[in-house]
Order: C-alpha cells, then sequence, then structure tokens
C-alpha cells in the first residue's frame, strides 16, 4: 500500500517544497529551451497576439517649428530658396475637408482659428495665397502627426517659449486687432475651405514658409508649388502620401478667445534680425522684453516678448496731415489720400486739355 501524501492545492509548496521547485526549475528550463528555438524572447499578454513579423508602427516625424531659421539676409534667402526645385512628381490633390458631427459651437471657433491663420499669415496675399494656408492647417488636421482639431493645430506649440508651428501665434502678432475688411476676406477663405473648397495645387503640403526666410527643416521637405511669397512643402516618404492622411477629425474645438489669450501670455524667444543704427540699438535694448544680441558678423538680433513686441507697436508714426486736421486741399496735395470733392477744387495748375476735345473746339 502505496503512502498517500496530504495535498493542498491553496499552498502546494509549503506541504511540499521539493515537489515544488523541481516542478518549477523544469518548467523554466523549458520555457528557455522554446526561446532558444524560436530565436526570441517569448513574450505573454497582449503583446503575445502580434505576430512576430508585424512591424512596430513608424515613429512621428519630428516636428519643426515656424522659428527654427536660419541666420541668413532675406536677400540672400530669396536667392538660395528659388535654386530649390519644384518636385516634378504628380500633386496628388487632397480630399475635401468636412467638419463632419461638429455642433455649432464647434464650427464656429474653427472657422475663427482658420480665419485667423489666413489673416495673420497671408493677409496681404492673394486669393490663392490664402486658400494656400488654409490647406496645410487642414492637411495637418488629416495628419496623425498633428492634433486633430483645426484650432490645435493653429496655436500648436504657442504656450511654449519656442515651438509654436505658425509665427502669428508666438510673435505678438495677436495682439494687434485685425482689420475689419482684410478680416472678412480670409473669413470668406475659411468657409469655404471648411465647406470642402480644395486649393489642389497645394496638394498634401503640411509646410510652408516665406521665400526671404531659410528655414533649418526646409531643405529635408519636397517642395511642391509656389504661390506669391509662399514656398510649399510636403512630408518626404510615405509621411506625405495620401495613405498618411488618416486621421480623422475630432469634431471637437477648443476655444480660440482663450487660446489666443493663452499664446499671449507666454514670452517667447524669436529671433529677429533688424538693421537700426548703434543708438536706436541702445535704447532698444532698454526696453522691457526685449533682448539684444550682436553677432561678430555684425549682425543683430532682438528677442522680444509679446508685451514688448505690443508695446513698440503700439508706437504708431501719425502723418502730418492727421496731426494738424488738414484739409481735404492739402491731404489731396501731400498724399493723394483725400477724394476730389464738388465743393473744393485741386491745387495748382489745371490740366491742359486733351486733344481730341482741343480740336472739338
Amino acid at each position: 500500500m502505496a503512502t498517500a501524501f496530504p495535498f493542498k492545492p491553496s499552498r502546494p509548496w509549503r506541504a511540499h517544497p521539493r515537489e515544488s521547485a523541481a516542478i518549477a526549475l523544469v518548467g523554466s528550463a523549458a520555457l528557455l529551451l522554446i526561446a532558444g528555438v524560436g530565436g526570441a524572447t517569448p513574450t505573454f499578454g497582449p503583446l503575445a497576439a502580434r505576430p512576430a513579423s508585424q512591424a512596430p508602427a513608424a515613429a512621428l516625424p519630428a516636428l519643426p517649428t515656424a522659428t527654427d531659421l536660419r541666420d541668413v539676409a532675406p536677400e540672400q534667402a530669396v536667392l538660395l530658396n528659388a535654386r530649390v526645385p519644384v518636385s516634378t512628381l504628380p500633386t496628388a490633390a487632397a480630399r475635401p475637408f468636412s467638419l463632419g458631427k461638429a455642433d455649432t459651437a464647434a464650427r464656429a471657433q474653427a472657422l475663427e482659428c482658420l480665419t485667423s491663420a489666413i489673416y495673420y499669415e497671408a493677409g496681404q496675399e492673394s486669393d490663392a495665397g490664402q486658400r494656400g494656408v488654409a490647406q496645410v492647417v487642414l492637411n495637418r488636421v488629416r495628419h496623425p502627426a498633428y492634433p486633430a482639431s483645426v484650432c490645435g493645430v493653429v496655436y500648436q506649440g504657442s504656450t511654449r517659449v519656442t515651438g509654436c508651428q505658425f509665427t502669428f501665434t508666438c510673435d505678438g502678432s495677436l495682439a494687434r486687432a485685425p482689420m475689419a475688411s482684410a478680416w472678412n476676406r480670409a473669413r470668406k477663405v475659411a468657409q469655404a475651405a471648411l465647406a470642402g473648397a480644395v486649393f489642389a495645387p497645394a496638394g498634401l503640403a503640411t509646410h510652408y514658409h516665406a521665400n526671404y526666410v531659410l528655414p533649418y527643416w526646409a531643405s529635408s521637405l519636397v517642395k511642391t508649388h509656389v504661390e506669391g511669397p509662399h514656398l510649399f512643402y510636403r512630408w518626404s516618404g510615405n509621411w506625405g502620401r495620401p495613405s498618411a492622411f488618416s486621421q480623422r477629425y475630432s469634431a471637437r474645438e477648443a476655444n480660440a478667445s482663450t487660446l489666443r489669450l493663452a499664446a499671449l501670455s507666454v514670452p517667447h524667444v524669436l529671433p529677429k534680425v533688424i538693421a537700426t543704427p548703434a543708438v536706436a540699438l541702445a535704447k532698444l535694448d532698454k526696453v522691457v522684453g526685449v533682448e539684444v544680441e550682436q553677432a561678430p558678423t555684425g549682425r543683430v538680433t532682438a528677442h522680444f516678448s509679446p508685451q514688448a513686441r505690443a508695446a513698440v507697436e503700439a508706437v504708431k508714426v501719425v502723418p502730418y496731415v492727421e496731426r494738424v486736421a488738414a484739409s481735404d486741399n492739402l491731404r489731396r496735395a501731400l498724399d493723394g489720400s483725400a477724394p476730389a470733392g464738388p465743393e473744393e477744387k485741386p491745387l495748382g495748375r489745371a490740366e491742359a486739355p486733351a486733344a481730341t476735345e482741343t480740336a472739338a473746339r
């Protein structure tokens, strides 16, 4: 008759320590053997469901900042930018954008943020130039490297000392009240883009810059289009292909006014090349929020905080005709700004009649 061992399922290692140690040793050896045959360390839990041959997801590209510029004079930057050829590969147009299930409030915020980007980045450009800026913003909304909302894309990085994605959100431009006529023009472009209008020449561009600056990141991207002073680029490789633009619009937007105030509340370091006499530089260096640096080459850079930039821009030069409350005649004589009226005739000699009128008489 064999001797029976009392077995306690809840604590077998206490009742039979030797037997438990032997089982654990044999199990460990079996696992090591399996790992050696398979050529890889075994995985457990959710990771085990992924096939060993499946490659991990590609890392998101590093986002260059809008202010990461080379120290190059504007004239030289224009020449260097012109030497970079536009890609001859076919340009794939972006799909029409849709706000989808966004509610009324989200739609209003998206319109406000996109209008701001168009106004401050391309307010004086042609309709095509403004449409290009709008297309870049919406292309980013669809790219997984960027936020999935319009306001998120426009104000990305604006609350960091450096790292803003659109210059106007960190250079103090937001402190300037927009002109009504130019704002309404930018708003119409934004409305059309959010309603599905596509600016095909920009293609899948996610970057642009003015031709008078030379960003460090431009050489790593593909130049796809030139529109006025703006040069457009897309990611190289898979990140610039249509399949990469797979991110769904979130249909949620942050408050545009809150984002604007948050951006203005953070001092930003921005390179701004200026050319002023030494006396003016000494005065500028005393402005609170401004740091002036002079390189050995003689080039001068001023770093502005939003508060300092707003203070500088608040000192406006008032034209002479405004200071002296000039009459329409004087305004017209000095700068031609006042319209001609029936009650006042222009100063100076009258123009000679045209040849056809003389002949008729």
